[in-house]
């Protein structure tokens, strides 16, 4: 099945949107580390510092244009087909940092991106051909947002006890989680307003809209206590992985974006999805933060780069 003109502009825009976010994880890791110290969480004085950072500002005005642009990908095409695009903001990070540095990527380096991309390009173009746009009843969203929520709060509990690395784990796994529920609501939402089912002021539209406000603010925090406590490779693995995972299942299973996939189809998107995962694993151990902690003498250490928020 060829897909529809919307569905390339849409994918398109998700594709700029990644290297929105790219520039913006750059700029706002490199400010949370300096403010809140190595694995250190993030209190509510260093945000306060943050806010007065200009290169956090600038990253922060980066992602909200990525967000728009993301946001009118979603409107255009099902969750399942724009989502995983935001995984290409990882190479786009990596290549910007060995921009930035002067230096050439090493070759795990290289071998990730082109797994990870090639990956995305396989399941995108799978999706694209086969996901459907289906009404969405208000049990659906209720039921995708109470899901999230319990998982995020579960998360953040485990980072609230656990050790630095863990807390990278747990806050960062959480802000995938909050940001996969906001792009299955947008999707939602813009097809109820746009097939007229519903009105910018209907009880179900307000109540989804403060769902995405609050899942925003909350995602966001987490991802930005994720860059203090703990390595960067460990939040791009759960950011660029999670993220999209949690967006296409919940548009597959409660959306019902995935009526029009085979069974072929479907292992082929999975076998896809993994491949992408390897990418991603293969950039986070090769990444230079990881892979050069302590550089030799006089050679400087590599800037550090972080995952997108979506």
């Amino acid at each position: 099945m060829t897909p529809q003109p919307t569905t390339v502009i849409a994918i398109g825009l998700a594709v700029l949107g990644a290297g929105c976010f790219a520039v913006a994880a750059v700029l706002q890791h490199r400010a949370v580390r300096a403010t809140a110290g190595p694995g250190r969480g993030l209190s509510p004085g260093a945000l306060r510092a943050l806010l007065c950072r200009p290169g956090w500002l600038a990253g922060l005005a980066l992602a909200g244009g990525g967000a728009g642009l993301h946001a009118v990908a979603l409107a255009l095409a099902p969750v399942s087909v724009v989502q995983p695009v935001g995984v290409l903001a990882v190479p786009f990070a990596v290549l910007l940092a060995a921009r930035r540095s002067r230096t050439r990527p090493a070759p795990g380096v290289l071998g990730g991106v082109t797994v990870s991309v090639a990956g995305v390009a396989v399941f995108v173009g799978l999706a694209a051909g086969s996901a459907v746009s289906a009404p969405v009843s208000g049990f659906a969203l209720l039921l995708a947002g109470a899901l999230a929520a319990v998982v995020v709060l579960g998360l953040a509990a485990l980072a609230a006890r656990g050790s630095e690395r863990l807390r990278c784990v747990a806050c960062a796994t959480a802000g995938a989680v909050a940001f996969g529920l906001v792009s299955v609501l947008l999707r939602a939402l813009s097809q109820q307003i746009g097939s007229g089912a519903a009105g910018l002021l209907d009880e179900g539209v307000l109540g989804a809209g403060a769902g995405m406000a609050v899942a925003l603010l909350v995602g966001g925090w987490l991802v930005q206590q994720a860059f203090a406590s703990g390595p960067p490779e460990i939040v791009i693995a759960c950011l660029t992985v999670l993220d999209p995972m949690v967006a296409v299942g919940l548009g597959v299973l409660l959306l019902g974006e995935g009526a029009g996939t085979g069974v072929a189809t479907a292992a082929a998107m999975g076998a896809a999805a993994l491949l992408a995962a390897a990418g991603v694993a293969a950039l986070a151990r090769h990444h230079p933060d990881a892979a050069g902690r302590a550089p030799a003498p006089g050679v400087p250490a590599p800037p550090t780069v972080a995952a997108p928020l979506p």
